[in-house]
């Protein structure tokens, strides 16, 4: 098909799509510019509150159209960009903010380059990935700057409202959008599932809001916050705009849409600020190879021909040295990698993973013992579960330890990852006396002081909780 041929496909398509719209907007008293228009035109009907309610919805679908044949026309071609930043140049979509706070931000970036220049070399493995969503959604595609605001691009970012990664998912907001996390995985910080999960996320609050500068503060303050900023704001005969309801706004929030407005003013000329950015080919830098069976973070890395640290780069969401295999479970590796763990894993003679699980049934267990127990030490187990020091196990918990000659072969199932504890009590303060008493004088053991020995972790909990974002 010519390419003339294919807009003008599509273009009919989308006057198909819309026409329901029109019609419905034109019927309820709404003038459109291409309404026929009668020989003696009557006054103009004032809109119902039932009119006013269906444009956000027409607005929108006009938006997305206006992006879907920009995206067509021959000078917005994405493919013909040089790098990804020229692609992420050429989508922007949002209004811009001109204020001080920009102003502020932009002083901020642009006076500490190192900064930039890491963040934007971590942007690098992934930001493609992330333009080529928005673009598929129709969505402005400096959106992708966002985890700049949200994590500096670390997907292994955390913060102290317990969110994580990229794009910085509250436990509870992660397990909303379908978010797996267990103990040996967190797809809050996955570059595929979390991008996907925050890009749905911000949809559906443009949907809601009708506009992007409101969509992304409720991103960050919770769309409830935002809706009552705007009923307060509507009470009082005021605009309900970003900045018009930025005085309601928590300082973090207040100064999110202007962070994301001066790094996007960045990226747009990054040398008006005497910054350059790295080359970031407009290509994918990496590919998802699927895995059915278990395998060592070590050895998957070792067959990718990759660094550890590489490798957990690309996927950071595993939480435990073995990846769990599954038909849902993915590995990344950079373009030029896949190849080379395809070719070198079916050359592989020895077992891909050496961990298998344990739950233990008394009522405590000490790692020591374990450790014993599976031919290992303590110092293994600790470091494979993330067991702090001084700590014991309790019954129900589930422990990595190394296989057997009679587990070799078996995986971990997914019924075990999914339903997988780890119960964790300090150890008896009378044992840990026991440990602390190493001095001895005619014949007895001089005890420790009891300072010396109070658990090291709490009982009970009480850990404190910060306010999370979303």
């Amino acid at each position: 098909m010519h390419e003339n041929s294919f807009k003008s496909t599509v273009l009919a398509a989308l006057a198909l799509a819309l026409a329901p719209a029109l019609s419905q907007a034109y019927e309820a008293g709404v003038e459109s510019d291409n309404a026929p228009v009668a020989a003696t035109t009557p006054a103009l009907i004032p809109m119902t509150a039932q009119v006013t309610a269906k444009l956000p919805t027409l607005d929108n679908r006009l938006q997305k159209t206006d992006r879907l044949l920009k995206n067509l026309s021959d000078n917005s071609d994405p493919l013909r960009e040089a790098d990804v930043w020229g692609r992420i140049r050429s989508g922007y979509a949002i209004p811009d903010i001109n204020n001080q706070l920009v102003a502020n931000h932009v002083n901020w970036y642009a006076t500490r380059p190192d900064y930039i220049a890491r963040t934007t070399a971590r942007a690098s493995r992934y930001i493609f990935h992330v333009v080529q969503e928005l673009e598929k959604r129709g969505m402005p595609t400096e959106l992708a700057l966002l985890p700049f605001i949200e994590s500096a691009f670390n997907p292994q970012a955390f913060s102290s409202a317990n969110a994580a990664g990229m794009w910085q998912f509250v436990p509870a907001t992660g397990r909303d959008f379908n978010l797996k996390q267990n103990m040996f995985k967190d797809e809050r910080r996955g570059v595929l599932a979390s991008t996907d999960a925050a890009l749905t996320y911000l949809q559906r609050l443009y949907d809601m809001f009708g506009d992007w500068q409101l969509a992304l503060a409720a991103y960050n303050w919770g769309e409830g916050s935002v809706q009552r900023a705007i009923k307060k704001n509507q009470a009082l005969g005021k605009p309900t705009d970003f900045e018009s309801l930025a005085d309601l706004m928590p300082a973090e929030t207040r100064n999110y849409v202007p962070k994301l407005q001066a790094v996007k003013n960045i990226i747009a000329n990054p040398a008006q600020f005497g910054l350059t950015l790295p080359v970031v080919d407009n290509q994918p830098y990496f590919t998802a190879i699927d895995k059915t069976s278990d395998i060592d973070i070590t050895v998957a890395a070792q067959l990718a021909e990759l660094s550890v640290d590489e490798f957990k780069a690309l996927n950071p969401q595993f939480n435990r040295p073995v990846i769990i295999g599954g038909e849902k479970t993915k590995i990344l590796l950079p373009q030029e990698n896949a190849a080379k763990f395809t070719t070198n894993l079916a050359q592989w003679g020895h077992a891909l993973s050496s961990w298998t699980t344990h739950k233990i049934t008394n009522a405590r267990e000490r790692i020591e013992t374990l450790a014993s127990k599976f031919g290992t030490t303590a110092d293994v187990l600790r470091q494979a579960n993330n067991i702090p020091q001084r700590t014991s196990l309790r019954a129900g918990s589930t422990i990595l330890v190394p296989k057997t000659s009679a587990t070799m072969n078996k995986d971990i199932t997914q019924e075990i990852a999914d339903s997988a504890t780890m119960l964790l009590e300090a150890d008896r303060p009378e044992r840990a006396a026991k440990a602390l008493r190493r001095v001895a004088k005619g014949g007895k053991v001089q005890a420790a002081p009891i300072s010396l020995v109070k658990p090291r972790i709490q009982r009970g909990g009480g850990t404190s909780r910060a306010k999370a974002r979303h």
